[in-house]
């Protein structure tokens, strides 16, 4: 791992995305590739954990590869609309830490 920031992430896709005329695409247009994207994960999955072996003729991806396809997507979504995926993590991780507390058993605590 790098070792880079969320917000290195969206400057460096920024970086890139911004030489192109076109620029971002329209929301609805990136959220349809993103259902795209996670359709591709699904069916990673499926081929490797599932009960659907892949064809010979099919391409080797990887989930990997899609997870990756999914955070560029997911980046340039939030660019786009100017949101700081930092901030949305945080939000986020507070949401679960307050709303689920209790829902799951924690490792390595004693109840007795």
């Amino acid at each position: 791992m790098t070792g880079r920031t969320l917000a290195e992430l969206q400057q460096e896709v920024d970086a890139y995305i911004s030489q192109y005329k076109e620029g971002y695409f329209s929301p609805l247009s990136m959220l349809a590739r993103m259902s795209e994207e996670v359709g591709e994960l699904a069916r990673e999955v499926n081929h490797q954990f599932g009960e659907k072996p892949k064809k010979s003729s099919e391409a080797d991806n990887s989930i990997e590869l899609e997870l990756g396809d999914i955070l560029f997507i997911t980046i340039c979504f939030a660019n786009s609309l100017g949101l700081d995926l930092t901030e949305a993590h945080d939000k986020i991780m507070h949401k679960f830490r307050t709303r689920d507390a209790d829902r799951w058993t924690k490792i390595n605590t004693d109840t007795e």
